[in-house]
């Protein structure tokens, strides 16, 4: 009866990689000269740099796994959009920063254009690694009835302050559920409000004009319409009709 010999072949040592500091350590152990410091010194700043981006990346998508949600909770008191509700900054502010902060990240804003006519924020959103990322957005004052200038400058900041942050965090809001039977409304479609805001005016300039607009408008807020605000639709009907040609 034969024997069957197993060899065991050892494998060869792994080693570590050797980081750029590690590199630096060694040459200055060695008396390398000022020239290949420097190189390794910038080696060191860019692998730090790469690494700080991908625990980034890491905790920003451990971040949107949270499935956060950003209410609208704010009632609008006036105007046009009287009735309806939206997420205010204060909104977006409460959803976000616990999410944020529980994966070391967070937010804040820089004006980074300042003038007369035109007001520029920027949305910073940082990791503990060091590394950032930015949107920034503009807009002129918010220059609203019975609003001074420096209310129609805050109220831009808000808005834009608002704004960026969600465009940061890619995320957007939603109606809040109503005794859960599915909520006041399903979610209004990217841009409804401003397009509702201008519908308003349209139907100052009489029937004809309104319905004009409403057969060139987007699919998406017809539909949204037709299931949950005709009602307001129907009152902008009557109201255009009023209109003296």
């Amino acid at each position: 009866m034969s024997a069957v010999i197993l060899k065991n072949e050892q494998e060869p040592p792994r080693h570590a990689a050797v980081t750029p500091m590690e590199m630096l350590q060694i040459a200055v152990e060695q008396g390398a000269d000022l020239d290949k410091l420097t190189k390794l010194m910038d080696l060191q700043e860019r692998w730090e740099a790469n690494q700080a981006r991908k625990e980034f990346t890491a905790a920003f998508a451990a971040f949107k796994s949270e499935a956060v949600k950003i209410i609208k909770n704010t009632e609008v008191k006036d105007g046009p959009l009287r009735g309806k509700f939206h997420a205010n900054l204060f909104d977006v502010v409460v959803a976000v920063t616990p999410f944020l902060s529980k994966h070391g990240l967070s937010m804040s804003w820089n004006i980074t254009k300042d003038e007369k006519d035109w007001l520029e924020v920027t949305c910073m959103l940082r990791h503990v690694g060091g590394h950032s990322e930015s949107v920034a957005m503009g807009s002129g004052p918010d220059a609203g009835p019975g609003r001074n200038a420096i209310q129609a400058r805050a109220s831009a900041k808000s808005y834009l302050e608002r704004y960026t942050a969600t465009a940061i965090l890619g995320l957007a809001a939603q109606d809040a559920d109503d005794d859960g039977d599915g909520g006041r409304k399903g979610a209004e479609p990217e841009g409804y409000d401003q397009w509702a805001t201008d519908m308003e005016a349209v139907a100052d300039e009489g029937i004809n004009r309104l319905q004009a607009v409403w057969k060139t408008s987007a699919g998406a807020f017809k539909n949204y319409v037709t299931k949950n605000d005709v009602a307001w639709w129907e009152s902008l009907k009557v109201k255009a009709q009023k209109v003296q040609s």
